[in-house]
């Protein structure tokens, strides 16, 4: 692998195209080709993109999972520190660590808890908020709201090398091919 040939006013380079099934089918080459920082563009939710793309699983299930254990955990230690450890009632002769009392407490914390982890997980994952991209520089960038398709391969990707790729994304029959600054 040579080293890249790319300094740091380069974000990457940007492919236009015509239609979504033309972004698909460039999308499946570059990914074929090794490229994995890329990502791609269009008016509308693409099906097939994610999948062109090599973006396959999300650890957003795993946090909200985590986030609802810890949850049920904390609510579950909070009544059991309350009841049994810091303040103890014996109210007509009931254990004090009644565990089915404790299930709708229990319930809610893991509701709570996995709903933050779904959203500030996602919102790490994606890495939001992002009030500015470099791909708005870009001067037709504004047409992927309306009617065009990009194809965007960052010059962090360790293939990247700003001719080869360059060459790489005009094979691909791009409408056009643009340089993206930081």
């Amino acid at each position: 692998m040579s080293t890249p040939n790319h300094g740091p006013e380069l974000h990457g380079l940007l492919a236009e195209f015509d239609s979504a099934s033309q972004l698909v089918a460039a999308a499946h080459r570059t990914h074929a080709a090794g490229f994995r920082k890329v990502d791609a563009y269009s008016p509308f939710p693409i099906e097939e993109l994610a999948e062109a793309l090599g973006h396959h699983h999300s650890p957003v299930p795993l946090l909200v999972l985590g986030g609802g254990l810890a949850g049920a955990a904390a609510g579950i230690g909070l009544q059991y520190f309350v009841s049994v450890v810091a303040y103890p009632l014996n109210i007509g002769g009931k254990p004090l660590w009644s565990w089915p009392a404790f299930i709708p407490v229990a319930f809610e914390t893991t509701i709570l808890f996995a709903a933050f982890a779904a959203v500030f997980g996602m919102l790490i994952v994606n890495r939001l908020p992002q009030p500015h991209h470099p791909v708005f520089n870009a001067p037709r960038f504004a047409l992927a709201s309306r009617d065009r398709y990009f194809l965007c391969i960052e010059a962090e990707d360790p293939h990247f090398d700003r001719e080869r790729t360059r060459q790489f994304l005009l094979s691909l029959s791009p409408t056009e091919v643009t340089e993206v600054a930081p």
